[in-house]
């Protein structure tokens, strides 16, 4: 089922969440461990992350430096898959523009047409670590309209060979990712919401937020986004901090504000466990604000841990 269809169907706020893929060498189970908790809240899709290549240097005999090309969280397709088939619910895979060819991409998309995944999240995607901006594969894309604009013909039967015949449509659902706080890119609010307008009318069909820890900035952002004839459902982006590290950590890695209160808040707390409590009821108190205005799903970015977030949803759903 679509996302998009999830969201029309609903007589209320509905749940999911956002998952990462095992490291490389550990086992599924893992990522099942972490899900299973929050079933009981009836996910209506799950979100799978996927991660770039990095680089490292090994040293070879003589000296000499090699360049090694590395996937630490691979098998994103396969997850998806394995989550459908495990437990009947939606996965939404992320499809992104870094170190990908547009044939490479497109490959990509058919297996998971053959799987049966009809859900796709598109992203540009984050620049490698070695890299200080983003530099997209010379046979891809650069920015996430494009790659949406790919998903869009082969949802028309347009494949990259022209000379094909007798071709089957796609039907993939797109989401695209919005910022209430500014892509860290984009020079202003302004002209980020132009780049947001471009995804979808390029054709998306939702838009999921980064995350936030202010509803201001994402009512804002709403409203913003209606003003400039952007229609598509918006799904807010939530996540409960789980250590006291958090509150510097996310503004850095995520390029997020975090609340005077808020971060007063953890400071004071004595360990993480304490600083766990607080993120767990800011997070229910942006909650219950968010449904009572009525968003049409709540999504949970839950980075490899399930506890705080069942700990919010016990209170929410």
């Amino acid at each position: 089922m679509k996302v998009i269809d999830h969201l029309k169907g609903a007589k209320g706020t509905i749940f999911s969440i956002e998952i990462l893929p095992p490291l490389k060498g550990k086992s599924i189970d893992s990522l099942f461990f972490g899900i299973e908790p929050l079933l009981e809240f009836k996910p209506s899709f799950v979100d799978v992350t996927y991660h770039r290549e990095e680089y490292i240097y090994k040293k070879r005999p003589g000296g000499f430096l090699e360049k090694i090309s590395i996937k630490k969280r691979p098998g994103t397709v396969g997850i998806c898959a394995a989550i459908m088939n495990k437990y009947g619910i939606d996965a939404v895979p992320h499809i992104i523009c870094g170190g990908f060819s547009k044939e490479e991409t497109e490959n990509a998309l058919i297996d998971l047409n053959f799987l049966g995944i009809d859900n796709v999240l598109v992203l540009q995607g984050d620049s490698i670590k070695t890299e200080p901006n983003f530099v997209p594969n010379p046979e891809g894309h650069a920015y996430a309209n494009e790659l949406v604009e790919q998903v869009v013909n082969l949802n028309k039967g347009v494949y990259l060979d022209e000379d094909l015949t007798n071709v089957k449509e796609t039907n993939f659902c797109i989401g695209v990712a919005g910022y209430p706080e500014k892509h860290i890119k984009a020079p202003n609010r302004k002209t980020d919401l132009r780049f947001l307008k471009k995804k979808v009318e390029a054709g998306a069909d939702y838009i999921v937020t980064q995350m936030f820890f202010d509803n201001k900035a994402f009512f804002r952002f709403v409203d913003e986004c209606r003003a400039a004839g952007i229609t598509v459902p918006i799904i807010p982006g939530l996540k409960p901090m789980t250590t006291k590290g958090q509150a510097s950590v996310l503004p850095s890695l995520f390029h997020i504000d975090v609340p005077v209160d808020l971060y007063d808040a953890i400071e004071k707390c004595k360990d993480n466990d304490a600083a766990a409590e607080v993120g767990v009821e800011w997070c229910v108190e942006q909650s219950k604000e968010l449904v009572a205005a009525g968003v049409p799903c709540l999504h949970y970015y839950t980075m490899g841990t399930s506890g705080s977030t069942k700990a919010v949803a016990e209170k929410i759903f």
